[in-house]
């Protein structure tokens, strides 16, 4: 069914954003994904596209497949699927005037063009907001839209060695080795859809709308470092290049994906694989000292996963509660059976298979997949909807801007990828109240936590993700806890949780339950893998979820696979968190709240999504390269004579004459061959050789200085622990320093987003330490008396230390 007649259609009244106007003025992947996020939920997206083609996606394929004229690339077709086309070129006066007379309808604007375009077209968020006070601008560029560093070039893949993701994964004998499949393109567009979403609730409440400023480079640093600027805060010193061990490892039959984050979970897994020893060993239970032991530990381990299949270890390790998952990629992903009895991918009207939206709702519905537009297919329709008048937005009544304030969430979420969704919750202005308990901690405070009397209050990565909450400990093994608990949920509007699927029926807490005691109340789930299906009770972590969702199968080696290491927690939570407030949407509108299931695998199956893509549609297996990839040549990580690497990557024949300029112009540079893309690919090998030779008597800073002065993409492969200082971020104060009460001092990573509406910082204060709140929640909100709560502590339902240290 074409969008247009979509959105008349009876069922277009529960898409939660049913009746929200956009413009996309965006290309290729971020925008572009963010706009698939707000058209998938309801609204209708216009995008705008200039010249005789239009997007430059239209005609890209990762594996060079040759299009037809008349054809659209398989990928822009999902990321654009029911959207409207409008051939509008900003920078003519014609284009300009379009996209004013637009502005009155419309209530989010979604742009890419750069720092200082839109403004200098005329078109800037003053411009836009005259003609309609309630529009939010949201606009994302590489390193936001002002600081020292705007006009630095850079590409989506130098950017994950400036901020520190490149340089701490691999072999160090083998050199840092990138994430591909265009990772950060995709997590910033995550970012941007959530942002944006954001704006549009403020506007619920005010009237007014925003400018919202997305830095990519930011984005990167909040899902491709895991905290790793709170880590040297807390360990000092370098962050040591390595491997998580075990990880990928080779089986009888393939590749397998195992993860032990756990020191009981390092213990059943050398018990599995007969290597008591190595599991009774303490010293192994520290991943740095496994890497510093990587041949004894790799030997042991491989001695047993060559004898077994695939299926057998992961039948061993579920047997154990040990992680462990299939290795996917774009053949075997949609043929996994637990992937279809679950229904996870489905057909695109363009003659190819795409993963689903990676929420479940019980009540919302999302709209149907429709064909993606051909350029400027809408153009006329657009413009004859400018005649129908739209009801003005009335101004606001004095309402907070936080979207979120007086939301009330119940948090039981652990580790990483539901606290930081409830983080952000928290900055949105929700009264997020975490639960915890003496017996059974969050188990990320005690993740690479400093070594100490109280290293529970001392985990960078928990500091991180849990800032802005208060914390309560319960133990819900008692009558008295789950009393205390119930009663919180009794007046809140969100629970959310992330603990395996079985946990929360085997506590009682069914949405059966919990929706009779709280009709207005959503319950949001996050299990690895969902709640149904034949992996609903595996456990599962990112590292098994980038493993199984083809992330991983891009990234490595040609002969190696190696995880993402980070992505998948936060960016899962990001999706989380828009899919929460799609339910909050659909409850204002209906006053109904609903169960809903963000489980890991799915956000990652859409980051990852171009592999299935391109296997259905053409028949193309795309696969690993080390440093390189189909969107630049040369791309790579080139030692200098310092010991340093510098990632460089040549995207446009103008960066490669600058790169030529750069060298001197040397005579192996200025071969016709060389002066396409093509013919760069092909002669990658001897590229690399003279690049290489050109670094062997220079340092990385003085490479990266005149490769960025002729316009060249580079950057230092930056040790992600001495991230900070950086002018950029200083510039944009991503940081904010906060007191803890036991950590002292100490300065917190940002949100990458400029929202003008909320201030400069989005967090309110520190992590919690453990129960820092429980006199507070349990006196003001559930009215205890001093006795009462003094009772709770004796008999351990409440408390401050871990009881088990």
């Amino acid at each position: 069914m074409a969008a247009s007649n979509e959105r008349g259609s009876s069922s277009a009244s529960r898409w939660p954003l049913a009746g929200v106007r956009v413009l996309e003025i965006g290309s290729e992947i971020a925008v572009p994904y963010a706009t698939k996020l707000i058209a998938d939920a309801g609204a209708d997206v216009i995008k705008l596209e200039p010249g005789e083609a239009g997007d430059p996606l239209r005609r890209w394929t990762a594996s060079d497949t040759e299009l037809p004229a008349d054809r659209d690339g398989a990928l822009f077709q999902f990321l654009n699927a029911s959207k409207r086309s409008v051939r509008c070129d900003p920078v003519t006066p014609t284009g300009r005037e379009l996209i004013l007379d637009l502005a009155a309808s419309i209530d989010l604007v979604v742009e890419d063009l750069g720092p200082g375009v839109l403004d200098g077209c005329g078109l800037g968020f003053d411009a836009l907001r005259a003609r309609n006070p309630a529009l939010s601008l949201v606009s994302l560029s590489t390193w936001g839209s002002t600081g020292p560093w705007i006009d630095r070039p850079a590409t989506e893949w130098t950017l994950q060695a400036s901020v520190g993701s490149t340089g701490y994964r691999g072999l160090p004998e083998r050199g840092p080795v990138a994430s591909g499949g265009r990772i950060g393109e995709w997590g910033a567009g995550t970012y941007v859809g959530v942002a944006a979403a954001s704006a549009l609730l403020s506007t619920r409440n005010t009237g007014a709308g925003q400018f919202v400023d997305v830095s990519m480079f930011e984005t990167l640093v909040a899902f491709m470092t895991i905290q790793h600027d709170l880590s040297f805060q807390f360990n000092g010193g370098p962050l040591l290049q390595a491997l998580e061990t075990p990880s990928i490892e080779p089986a009888k039959d393939g590749w397998v994906g195992l993860c032990t984050y756990t020191g009981q979970q390092w213990k059943d897994f050398c018990s599995m694989i007969g290597r008591q020893d190595l599991g009774e060993d303490k010293r192994f239970y520290d991943a740095t000292a496994r890497m510093e032991h990587l041949a004894l530990i790799q030997e042991a381990m491989h001695a047993w996963t060559r004898e077994h299949s695939v299926d057998e270890i992961i039948e061993s390790a579920s047997l154990l509660r040990i992680p462990a998952a299939p290795i996917g990629d774009g053949r075997n992903l949609p043929e996994m059976d637990h992937l279809k009895q679950r229904g996870v991918f489905v057909d695109n009207p363009g003659g190819f298979v795409q993963p689903r939206p990676p929420y479940v709702f019980e009540k919302s519905r999302l709209r149907p997949i429709g064909a993606a537009p051909t350029f400027g297919q809408h153009t006329d329709e657009v413009k004859a909807e400018l005649a129908i008048a739209r009801p003005a937005i009335t101004a606001g009544d004095g309402a907070p801007a936080l979207p979120l304030s007086g939301i009330r969430v119940v948090d039981l979420t652990c580790f990483w990828a539901g606290p930081v969704a409830t983080s952000y919750l928290a900055e949105m202005g929700a009264d997020v109240i975490k639960v915890e308990s003496i017996q059974r901690p969050d188990g990320m405070r005690f993740s690479g936590a400093v070594r100490n009397e109280i290293m529970w209050e001392w985990s960078h990565v928990f500091h991180g993700a849990n800032s802005s909450k208060r914390d309560v400990t319960l133990q819900l093994e008692s009558e008295a806890g789950m009393s205390l608990l119930l009663r919180l949920i009794e007046k809140a509007d969100l629970v959310v949780e992330n603990f395996s699927a079985r946990v929360m029926d085997n506590f009682g807490l069914t949405w059966e339950k919990l929706s009779a005691l709280n009709p207005r109340l959503s319950l949001v789930r996050m299990p690895a893998f969902g709640l149904d299906g034949p992996w609903r009770d595996r456990p599962g972590f990112a590292p098994n979820v980038e493993q199984v969702s083809g992330l991983a199968w891009m990234t490595g080696y040609e002969d190696l696979p190696l995880i993402v290491r980070g992505a998948c927690d936060p960016l899962g939570g990001m999706h989380t968190v828009f899919a929460i407030f799609l339910a909050l949407e659909h409850r204002r509108r209906t006053g109904e709240g609903q169960l809903v299931e963000v489980p890991l695998v799915e956000p990652a199956l859409n980051l990852a999504a171009e592999q299935v893509i391109e296997y259905s549609a053409y028949g193309e297996l795309l696969e690993r390269a080390g440093n390189r990839g189909p969107a630049a040549a040369p791309q790579g990580a080139y030692p200098c004579a310092d010991g340093e690497h510098l990632a460089i990557a040549v995207a446009t024949d103008a960066q490669w004459q600058g790169l030529v300029a750069a060298l001197g112009r040397p005579a192996w540079a200025l071969a016709d061959e060389l002066a396409s893309a093509a013919g760069r690919h092909a002669n990658h090998d001897r590229i690399d050789d003279e690049l290489r030779d050109w670094l062997t008597d220079q340092s990385v800073a003085s490479a990266e200085t005149k490769l960025l002065e002729a316009g060249v993409p580079a950057s230092a492969c930056v040790n992600a622990h001495f991230l900070h200082p950086n002018p950029q971020l200083e510039h944009r104060r991503f940081f904010q320093t906060f007191e803890h009460p036991v950590a002292g001092s100490l300065r917190y990573p940002g949100f990458p987003a400029q929202f003008s509406a909320f201030g400069p910082h989005l967090r309110r204060a520190p992590a919690p330490t453990l129960g820092q709140h429980n006199d507070e929640i349990l006196r003001e909100e559930l009215g205890l008396s001093d006795a009462e709560i003094a009772k709770l502590r004796e008999t351990k339902i409440v408390g401050e230390r871990p009881t088990f240290m």
